[in-house]
């Protein structure tokens, strides 16, 4: 059963984890899991601390190459009538630094505990979202 909008927010905005799909000018699709928070229509990535690798992310330097993204939640479990999945498509930003950035990395420490003593340290990715699609097994109603 497709999924409407506001039910599409929702489920993504309650699901703990995604996966973020990325595309570079060499056309290869590169997908990583990410946490993240949903405001409205922005999709928030931040980029945690790399103690070995910095921030030169493939990821990151995917979106400056081409900043159209999708994003991937889902559910599944043994009973199938539960199965979800949420995907939007969007034009990613990413920011480095201000007021923008700071509250982006807010709406991050309220969704995940952990955050809360170790915030992201580094970029935050803004997916502008343009196209919200799903699906379920069955009515997320329960009609």
């Amino acid at each position: 059963m497709r999924l409407d909008v506001g039910t599409c927010r929702a489920l993504l905005t309650g699901a703990e984890v995604a996966r973020l799909a990325t595309t570079g000018a060499d056309g290869q699709p590169h997908l990583v899991p990410i946490t993240y928070a949903v405001r409205g229509e922005i999709v928030i990535i931040g980029i945690d601390q790399k103690p070995k690798s910095g921030y030169d992310l493939r990821r990151l330097r995917n979106i400056a190459d081409n900043p159209r993204v999708a994003v991937l939640a889902d559910h599944y479990e043994a009973d199938w009538t539960r199965l979800w999945w949420v995907r939007v498509d969007g034009t990613a930003t990413v920011l480095t630094d201000g007021a923008e950035r700071e509250a982006a990395v807010a709406d991050l420490v309220r969704k995940y505990p952990h955050y809360r003593t170790d915030p992201p340290g580094g970029p935050v990715i803004l997916i502008a979202v343009d196209r919200w699609s799903g699906w379920t097994a069955s009515d997320p109603a329960g009609r």
